[in-house]
């Protein structure tokens, strides 16, 4: 098995870290996008709840309110074509848009 290495924007851990967990008071929430993120890079990806909550070891519950909050804040949009389908994240990066 190869090893991965991931890279992570520096605002990821700069700011964004401080932000969730610290002023909003969900580290669930920095976990789950730091899952997306790592799973998705640039593109969507299709996790399911469980998948999430195994890859954290968060409970899923915690990760349904991490997605929403996220969701919430603009920062990973979740997509599903159908009721059972699995949705898909995206990370997003919306402090890019504003330094560009």
């Amino acid at each position: 098995m190869t090893a991965t290495s991931y890279v992570i924007d520096r605002h990821v851990v700069d700011a964004l870290m401080r932000d969730l967990v610290g002023h909003d008071r969900r580290p669930s929430a920095y976990l789950v996008y730091l899952a997306v993120a790592a799973a998705a890079g640039e593109a969507r990806v299709s996790l399911s709840l469980a998948q999430i909550a195994e890859q954290t070891g968060l409970s899923k519950r915690s990760v349904q309110d991490a997605v929403r909050h996220l969701a919430a804040r603009g920062l990973i949009a979740v997509a599903k074509s159908g009721v059972t389908e699995t949705p898909r994240y995206q990370a997003l990066r919306p402090w890019r848009r504003a330094a560009g």
